[in-house]
């Protein structure tokens, strides 16, 4: 008795909280330029609000959680919530385009744009020109072994946070099997919505899928390494990966993707994609440092 009532009130909250949050988005609109408010999107947050509260409940109700529960208990230390939440958005970040394979964290170019754009007009920006301006017309390719370490690290540092947080084994093998097969249809679905379902696996080129190869075998020979050993090799990795997607220079079809990003064709989930997938590798380097210094890891 006292457990349905709990899941009816959990219910009603959830639902009245999303309806809340997507009502005070509609009405901020309303001072926003180029934003009109929709009651239609209203309704349809609400209604997606209501299912999401459903499938919970049902979940709830016919003992999922318990069981994921049980699988968490096997697979993952305690504590592993950041990890998991990290890995989860992992893919999420490699729905926005990026010039490398792989190659989240690509956000110093918007970084310097943002900060050559404040200085403009005033006395910083004479001197701080050379070092902001963008080279990215002058800049040439990465080179293939540059581009081989960024596509292969980029792999390898999920499958190490993954081994931070879960069991020594088998089934770490079986969670870097699963990373890779995660990047590889997020590549192909990323490709196929920027540059059309025809050209879906162009990104399969001999370097990429070498350093894809390359990647999930190290990830297969580290699978034994300590808890703490796997979070320093996740830093070391996830460190020269956005040293050499920095790097990176925007090739014509790159820049013709992100354009019609900003035009609106992805507007829907474009926003949330591209924040991810700029800070991925800097909120999974800070886990990982808490990880290192935390006194109960092995």
């Amino acid at each position: 008795m006292r457990s349905g009532i709990r899941l009816t009130r959990a219910f009603a909250i959830a639902v009245a909280a999303g309806s809340a949050l997507s009502l005070s988005m509609e009405l901020l609109q309303n001072y926003l330029p180029h934003r009109v408010s929709s009651n239609v999107d209203l309704a349809l947050n609400i209604a997606g609000t209501l299912l999401g509260a459903l499938l919970a409940a049902g979940v709830h109700t016919h003992g999922g959680l318990a069981r994921w529960q049980i699988v968490r208990e096997r697979w993952f230390i305690d504590r592993s919530a950041g990890g998991l939440t990290l890995l989860v958005l992992w893919p999420v970040g490699l729905l926005f385009p990026a010039p490398v394979p792989l190659g989240v964290g690509q956000i110093w170019p918007r970084l310097r744009d943002a900060l050559a754009d404040s200085v403009e007009g005033t006395g910083a920006a004479g001197w701080t020109q050379p070092w902001l301006q963008s080279d990215a017309d002058a800049a040439s390719p990465l080179p293939p072994g540059s581009e081989f370490i960024a596509i292969a690290f980029g792999l390898l540092a999920p499958c190490l946070l993954a081994f931070v947080v879960s069991r020594p084994g088998w089934r770490r093998w079986m969670l870097a099997l699963g990373a890779t097969a995660i990047a590889l249809a997020a590549t192909t679905l990323s490709t196929a919505l920027n540059f059309g379902p025809q050209h879906a696996f162009t990104w399969r080129t001999d370097t990429s899928v070498a350093a894809i190869a390359t990647g999930f075998i190290f990830a297969v020979l580290l699978a034994w390494v300590p808890r703490r050993a796997a979070a320093g090799l996740a830093l070391v990795a996830l460190a020269v990966l956005v040293a050499l997607v920095a790097q990176a220079p925007s090739d014509p079809y790159f820049a013709e993707s992100l354009q019609a990003w900003d035009q609106g064709r992805f507007i829907r989930f474009h926003g949330a994609a591209r924040w991810v997938g700029w800070l991925w590798p800097y909120a999974t380097m800070a886990y990982l440092l808490g990880r290192i210094v935390a006194r109960d890891d092995g």
